[in-house]
């Protein structure tokens, strides 16, 4: 790692700050903090859910004690980076009444705090699918709700067994119809045996929901004991399905194997954006 990300790195280690970066042992995390690019993570470092793709840490007690001031150290990470395009995801809480939604909208007014010109992106779990939540989530006023579908529904019992896969769908449904002006995102691992068509039936369900942006990556086991990659796909299949979910009508799509979900986020949105300009002027 270079000096600034090491620097970053000491920072949030200081400042005790959590990112999806270090816990979701990224594969870009090197070539992302040079740049200053990383993904907070709320609610702290353990998650309730038990999916069987993911490196963050499973199950503990949630401490709220510990936790109320977080908002407010990230709003200092913030600061400290001069960052203008922040990314906020969180681990599940099942455990909360609100799931966890009040983090969210306490960390996003600390940011828009440092600066009403900094844009937000959120990537939320799917709280049930319930709507008073969602309603919370969008009125935050954020530019980006991602949600992610992550594999296609047959996978979802091995996988991800506490999901649901037309949860997820709904979730950035409700999104888009409570403010069509949102920019909405969703993420595909590939790799974890998952069919061509299978593939192809997600994207077409993902369209559907009006989705903005669609990331595809390679699924990359974070140890033994966790579910094994069935397959490495090709540079020219990544290709294909990027073809295939541009055709169906998703606005921008990003596809290799070390995309991730929040890799170039930044750059994602203003593709959307640009693209809505040019449509607003023709």
């Amino acid at each position: 790692m270079d000096n600034e990300g090491k620097k970053i790195l000491n920072l949030l280690k200081g400042i005790n700050v959590n990112t999806i970066c270090v816990s979701g042992l990224c594969p870009n995390l090197n070539s992302c903090f040079k740049n200053k690019s990383l993904t907070f993570l709320i609610l702290g470092d353990a998650c309730s859910r038990h999916c069987r793709f993911c490196a963050v840490k499973k199950g503990g007690h949630f401490n709220s004690e510990l936790l109320k001031d977080e908002p407010q150290r990230i709003r200092r990470v913030v600061e400290e980076l001069g960052l203008d395009f922040v990314v906020i995801t969180s681990v599940c809480r099942d455990d909360l009444p609100d799931k966890g939604v009040g983090y969210f909208t306490k960390t996003v007014q600390e940011i828009k705090g440092v600066s009403k010109d900094i844009k937000i992106e959120l990537l939320i779990p799917d709280f049930g699918s319930d709507q008073v939540l969602l309603r919370k989530i969008v009125d935050t006023g954020v530019e980006v709700i991602a949600h992610n579908i992550e594999v296609p529904q047959p996978l979802y019992k091995e996988i991800k067994p506490q999901a649901d896969y037309f949860f997820s769908l709904e979730v950035l449904r409700i999104i888009k119809k409570m403010n069509p002006n949102i920019v909405t995102k969703s993420s595909l691992m590939l790799g974890l045996g998952e069919t061509y068509s299978q593939v192809i039936s997600t994207i077409d369900d993902l369209r559907d929901t009006g989705l903005d942006i669609l990331t595809l990556g390679q699924y990359l086991s974070p140890s033994v004991n966790h579910y094994p990659v069935k397959e490495f796909l090709s540079l020219e299949k990544f290709q294909l399905y990027r073809e295939f979910a541009l055709k169906r009508g998703i606005k921008v799509v990003s596809s290799g194997a070390l995309v991730r979900s929040s890799y170039k986020a930044k750059e994602l949105y203003y593709q959307v954006i640009n693209q809505n300009i040019l449509s607003f002027k023709n």
